[in-house]
């Protein structure tokens, strides 16, 4: 059993930066698109009967729900202290969330109430929506919102469909899509003939609420979220294999579970066919503070999720043979998605081949002592840019003003 005085430990030896193993999570209905630097011997890593890993998830503390063989850490990243054993995130914030997270944010959320990821697929998946809190807590869950950003050093290759379909086409109906889950074991049920596809650009992103479909495309996804993996998948048949009906009920009390108007009442109707989704929901890097100052001090920060109190993520770059102290608000996790140089007392690196099971140098955590102290971000490199993602928890102080009213 892990106790406090190990993770007050490990926390002092490593100056509040928490290095992390890798966390893969297989899915058994896509196709990975082979881009998270996993060697591909290793993409079946889980057996081929649990499906490909197409996603990578950052400082976890939440399980995987992957059906009755997900195994019991599957989704929960480890620290790795150096010396020692290693020892699970969410273990470590059980044991001294204070010591991690803050005081304050332990009496306000009782946890590390994120989910961060990258997701990683060949082509399209099932339209599909995220329950809210309302029928969420129905089946012992949360509801999920969710944010997208599409990092360019992750999609230099494109795959198959860089778009995604997002809400419904203005007019539609609930009868329109009643008759779609009706048609389910006839193949294509024809949803899609609904809905609006978007190109994904890298260096953008968007933010989806509960309730909204979407059917994400073949872009890698930096993905911040509340940790919780509800999902209702609409879509029965997608580039020729057929969506089993248990995906869209998975998440549905057995009484429902074949009761059309109530799965149709899980959308938000108004946000599925808002004829300005794209104004309402897409999102562009925006500066932490004014360029030229940024420029001189040898660096660029930018937020690239925000509008909502449930996460926010910044995207910050190191120019070469640079370094910047650098304070947030609250404790971060970090993925670095190029480049190599020092965090505070930790070297970081982007692989560019990773063993199942392996360690890497570019994923840590950060404490909120530590990033509220400043931390020294230096770029080792005379050529390349340091570029990390930062992911924050809910109620981040330093992304209020952009929370959307």
């Amino acid at each position: 059993m892990l106790n406090r005085s190990r993770v007050e430990e490990v926390v002092n030896a490593t100056g509040g930066v928490l290095r992390l193993a890798p966390c893969w999570v297989p899915r058994s209905f896509m196709i990975p698109g082979r881009r998270l630097k996993l060697h591909p011997d290793d993409l079946y890593a889980f057996g081929g009967h649990r499906g490909g890993i197409n996603e990578r998830w950052f400082s976890s503390t939440t399980k995987a729900s992957n059906g009755a063989a997900t195994l019991p850490d599957e989704g929960l990243s480890y620290i790795n202290p150096g010396k020692g054993e290693k020892f699970l995130l969410k273990d470590a914030v059980e044991a001294a969330g204070d010591v991690i997270l803050g005081g304050k944010v332990m009496e306000r959320e009782g946890g590390w109430n994120l989910l961060c990821k990258f997701f990683d697929n060949m082509g399209p998946i099932p339209h599909h929506m995220h329950q809210t809190d309302e029928f969420a807590k129905l089946v012992g869950q949360k509801g999920k919102p969710e944010a997208y950003y599409f990092p360019p050093q992750y999609n230099q290759i494109q795959n198959n469909f860089p778009h995604t379909y997002m809400g419904l086409e203005p007019g539609t109906t609930k009868d329109d899509i009643r008759r779609c889950l009706k048609r389910w074991n006839q193949g294509d049920n024809g949803i899609l003939a609904y809905a609006r596809a978007y190109r994904l650009i890298p260096g953008e992103g968007w933010q989806i609420d509960p309730g909204i479909l979407h059917a994400p495309g073949s872009l890698v996804t930096y993905e911040p979220q509340v940790n919780s993996d509800v999902f209702a998948m609409f879509q029965s048949e997608v580039e020729g294999r057929i969506v089993d009906w248990e995906l869209l009920v998975k998440d549905v009390k057995p009484e429902f579970s074949k009761d059309i108007d109530y799965l149709i009442s899980m959308l938000d109707w108004d946000a599925n066919i808002n004829p300005e989704f794209a104004k309402s929901n897409k999102t562009f890097p925006k500066a932490v503070r004014p360029e030229e100052e940024m420029k001189d001090q040898g660096y660029r920060e930018v937020w690239v999720t925000y509008g909502t109190p449930f996460y926010s993520a910044k995207e910050l770059t190191v120019l070469p043979n640079r370094s910047v102290t650098i304070k947030d608000g609250e404790a971060y996790g970090v993925i670095v998605t190029q480049g190599h140089g020092r965090l505070g007392g930790q070297t970081v690196s982007t692989p560019s081949m990773i063993r199942f099971g392996e360690m890497t140098e570019d994923e840590v955590f950060v404490t909120a002592a530590t990033a509220q102290g400043g931390i020294v971000v230096e770029n080792l490199s005379s050529t390349d840019p340091l570029v990390m993602l930062k992911h924050f928890g809910p109620g981040n102080p330093d992304a209020a003003p952009l929370v959307k009213k």
